[in-house]
């Protein structure tokens, strides 16, 4: 058989087509995209685009718009020039456009890549702003960018950041510098907490004492002053601490900001955590005496001009859609008894102070509505009726979000376990002091902000996320960042990615990287790479005798925390570096601890101890006393051990095992654990663990 030369029997350009076409048809390796937020959709193409210091680049927007987007660029570690054509073969195409295909937000931008043109499209100058973060953060790893198409969009409208400035005051040089950050990761609300006991920090023409003396008090850290007498001062004490950004300061940071595309929201709070304007102030309180109340007086019709000329110089300088109002944690103790309050309840029919509370919300609501803007609140604002368009940050769980949606309330979702981000990030030991809890990067992560029990309508009035550094325990600028980063990163991911995107384990990867990115720009980022990570006894299963048996509770666990219900001190799991991990499971009766084991047989028994924690400042301590026993019939007890322990307050996170050691027989076993007569407090115990 006479054999068949291919090659002799195509032409050379035959040959090369045919080589051509078998190269278009292979697959396109996908590299690896390190950008964060990750994007909603990644297509790998064949090809490579590299800056250069020839590269140029156009801007088509508003004017605005394009001032922004040149400011960015130009100020950026790119090198590149401007342009007003596209005719250079290595250019950058930037344009906001009528539509684009599959985007619906306005922040939503498309990325393509190619060998000569690098084009980025998008709806708005926000999105046109992300679309350039994004390939900043591209060529951050290599002036040679990949020839992808990226199409992207935010999960949800609001991702916002809220940072105390209250407890400890921190300059505008500063707030600009986080604004910086959070819009390079797509961050888009800044909330201000600018008044609390610890200080009014806004300039109020009107009301000069707001600046002049609750904006400064006699200890400059807030655990000293909090500790100590909570006196103000006058700005011209020579021993004041403290300061207030004036209405030019917060006129500067608007602008910055809104380069950024970052609104600012204020926070001005009523009826509670007011103790610094009712010193300055003291005929809005119910007693009219200064140091005595955190509330205003909501019956009295002064305090109601005083706060509408507040927001009323507020709203000049903040042109935000909303106004936060605080709403949280008030007292209301002195409502009950003041002669204007209980006047304004019989006048308004209103049958309790939550309702008292509901009316002073919805009447701030409709003054803030009659000036075009709508009203925001903690989940308190709930409680009496909620205002009819007011907007709630869910922060004691996700319970108030859901009432809210459920409602028809727009919800931001800021739960505590998740998102607060003045707790420990790792082993408390090795970091600074902080208000307690244990939030590391992995659980901020993990969060998921729309419930799977809401009908699809209600899920969409989850409006957004926000994480909130409450700086108590937070005096120094450093400090900030290190409470703040990574964990913020991690949030802005949750907020901008899809769900079905994100993976803790490629975050993780960017995050390191990310941190040693961070330091260079002269943040101050918690080392990740050093991480210890959890309590080692939390970090896995414990099997053991009375694993999943039935406890019989002679004194009430606290509903406020109570971990797995019944099945908490026996399924098993270990608690972790705090209580907030619903491990643990707290009792605050004078009884203490007091339950009684099941095993089901009469069992020989070797060990009998349960841990509990210690963290003062929120109340938690160790028992004085524990007492274990065991019986064959449930009745009749026989006592093993009686250990008795003094217990110090201290400002450390400690645990302690209290428990026996020996040989017995027993089916029933009962653990006793008693609070101190000088410190009481809430006692935490995760498994009582039997061997």
């Amino acid at each position: 058989m006479k054999s068949f030369n291919f090659f002799s029997s195509v032409s050379l350009t035959a040959l090369a087509v045919i080589m051509n076409l078998a190269s278009c048809t292979q697959d396109v390796v996908e590299g690896k995209l390190y950008v964060t937020p990750v994007p909603s959709e990644v297509i790998w193409q064949k090809g490579v685009f590299r800056i250069t210091p020839s590269t140029t680049f156009s801007v088509d927007a508003s004017e605005a718009d394009k001032n922004n987007i040149e400011s960015l660029i130009l100020a950026s570690s790119l090198g590149i020039k401007k342009s007003e054509n596209n005719k250079s073969d290595n250019h950058i195409v930037l344009k906001v456009v009528g539509a684009l295909h599959g985007l619906t937000s306005m922040e939503g931008y498309e990325l393509s890549v190619d060998d000569d043109v690098l084009k980025i499209e998008a709806l708005s100058g926000a999105g046109l702003f992300y679309g350039v973060q994004t390939l900043l953060q591209m060529a951050s790893e290599s002036p040679e960018i990949p020839a992808v198409k990226i199409n992207d969009e935010p999960r949800f409208q609001y991702r916002g950041m809220m940072l105390d400035v209250s407890r400890h005051f921190y300059d505008k040089e500063f707030v600009k510098k986080q604004i910086d950050l959070l819009s390079y990761y797509k961050i888009n609300r800044l909330h201000l907490h600018l008044t609390d006991a610890a200080g009014w920090r806004l300039e109020i023409k009107k009301y000069p004492r707001l600046t002049e003396l609750a904006a400064w008090r006699t200890k400059a850290v807030w655990k000293d002053w909090w500790n100590g007498d909570r006196k103000y001062c006058e700005e011209t004490d020579p021993n004041a601490h403290g300061g207030y950004y004036t209405q030019d300061d917060i006129r500067e940071l608007v602008a910055y900001a809104s380069q950024k595309y970052i609104t600012i929201i204020p926070e001005i709070e009523m009826p509670a955590h007011s103790e610094e304007v009712l010193t300055a102030y003291p005929e809005l309180s119910c007693t009219h005496v200064p140091y005595k109340q955190a509330d205003f007086c909501v019956g009295n019709e002064k305090v109601y001009e005083f706060l509408e000329n507040v927001l009323l110089e507020v709203m000049e300088i903040f042109p935000s859609e909303y106004i936060h109002i605080g709403g949280d944690e008030a007292g209301k103790a002195s409502w009950k008894t003041c002669r204007l309050c209980q006047a304004r309840m019989k006048e308004e029919g209103l049958k309790d102070v939550n309702e008292l509370q509901s009316y002073m919300i919805h009447r701030m609501e409709k003054f803030l509505n009659s000036h075009g803007r709508n009203l925001l609140g903690w989940d308190e604002i709930l409680e009496g009726g909620l205002a009819p368009n007011a907007t709630v940050m869910s922060w004691r769980g996700t319970e108030g979000g859901i009432k809210a949606v459920k409602a028809g309330h727009k919800t931001i979702m800021t739960p505590g376990q998740y998102c607060y981000f003045d707790g420990y990030q790792d082993a408390p030991q090795t970091q600074p002091e902080a208000i307690g809890g244990y939030l590391p990067l992995s659980k901020v992560y993990s969060y998921n902000p729309v419930p799977d029990s809401l009908s699809k309508s209600e899920k969409e009035l989850i409006y957004g996320v926000q994480g909130n550094l409450w700086t108590e325990y937070v005096p120094t600028k450093e400090h900030v960042e290190y409470m703040l980063y990574p964990r913020m990163i991690a949030l802005a991911e949750v907020g901008w990615s899809r769900q079905e995107n994100r993976s803790w384990e490629d975050f993780h990867i960017r995050a390191l990287k990310t941190v040693d990115q961070l330091k260079q720009k002269g943040y101050n980022a918690f080392d990740l790479k050093n991480e210890v990570g959890n309590r080692k006894e939390a970090q896995s299963p414990i099997e053991h005798l009375a694993l999943g048996k039935k406890v019989k509770y002679n004194a009430s666990a606290w509903k406020n925390y109570p971990a797995n219900g019944d099945n908490t001190l026996t399924d098993g799991h270990r608690g972790g570096w705090n209580y907030n991990d619903r491990m643990w499971q707290g009792f605050v009766t004078k009884d203490g601890v007091d339950v009684v084991i099941d095993l089901e047989t009469e069992t020989e028994i070797h060990s009998i101890a349960a841990d509990f924690m210690q963290i003062c400042g929120p109340g938690v301590f160790m028992p004085a006393k524990a007492i274990i026993s065991v019986s064959a019939d449930g009745e009749n007890f026989t006592q093993l051990v009686e250990v008795d322990h003094k217990v110090v307050k201290d400002d450390a996170v400690s645990f302690k095992n209290f428990g026996w050691k020996g040989k017995t027989k027993g089916r029933y076993v009962r653990y006793q654990a008693l609070p101190s007569k000088e410190f009481g407090g809430v006692l935490f115990v995760d498994e009582i663990v039997v061997l």
